[in-house]
């Protein structure tokens, strides 16, 4: 059985389970926990009231943190001739057709993202089981002609956001090195998109729960009045 560390004991102290905070207290309080020897990632959890098992009540979208998250993803793409040349000068990390298909069968796993010009899906499909929710989309913009925009867009900060069958949203905000207003920015921006997400087949209430940690930090509850008003705001 899993056994908590001691500095995680010690985070829990501090955050009280049940208090709700606004978000500019959660960040303070979230940057004064004890930290690793590391850049901890900050995350979000949503909590949404959908029930994923109904297909008019699916989640998902993309969006473009104005502060990025704070590391630029590996982008692998299946493009030939000149589209494959605009990848590249792009910023594509490898790009290639059949070859990177074949490349990938033999187990290379070197990518974070895989972007797919339309005509090439029907040899990259046949990785479909391999790779299952890591194949290119059309719904996250990841299956475009216009590929050298896509990698721009990922490089930059483009996330996706999908929720899984508890109905939760799990995002990457930034660092806990970013300062307080770049954290906020990517907030409002990403909630912004979730409420813009709610599917027509949702009833009742949307937003259920917002949480907030870093890597290894305990989750901080956040005022759902509060949430609600940035994402309008944005």
């Amino acid at each position: 059985m899993a056994t908590e560390g001691k500095r995680l004991r010690e985070a829990r102290k501090s955050v009280p389970p049940t208090k709700r905070f606004q978000l500019d207290e959660a960040l303070t309080l979230l940057k004064s926990l004890p930290k690793p020897k590391f850049d901890e990632t900050v995350e979000v959890a949503v909590n949404l009231g959908v029930d994923t098992k109904k297909g008019d009540q699916t989640v998902r979208g993309t969006v473009v943190l104005p502060h990025g998250t704070g590391k630029v993803p590996r982008v692998a793409v299946f493009a030939a001739g000149e589209a494959a040349r605009e990848a590249e000068a792009a910023g594509a990390d490898v790009v290639g057709a059949e070859d990177l298909v074949e490349k990938i069968e033999g187990g290379w796993e070197e990518f974070d993202i895989l972007v797919a010009v339309p005509e090439l899906m029907r040899v990259v499909g046949r990785l479909g089981r391999k790779l299952g929710p890591r194949m290119p989309s059309k719904k996250a913009g990841n299956i475009t002609p216009d590929v050298a925009a896509a990698v721009r867009e990922l490089k930059s900060g483009k996330v996706e956001f999908r929720a899984d069958r508890g109905g939760v949203i799990h995002v990457p905000l930034g660092k806990v090195s970013f300062d307080d207003e770049s954290l906020r920015d990517n907030f409002k921006t990403l909630l912004s998109e979730v409420f813009r997400a709610r599917p027509s087949g949702a009833k009742g209430q949307y937003l259920k729960n917002v949480t907030i940690c870093s890597t290894m930090s305990p989750g901080i509850k956040l005022d759902l009045a509060e949430v609600r008003e940035l994402a309008e705001l944005q």
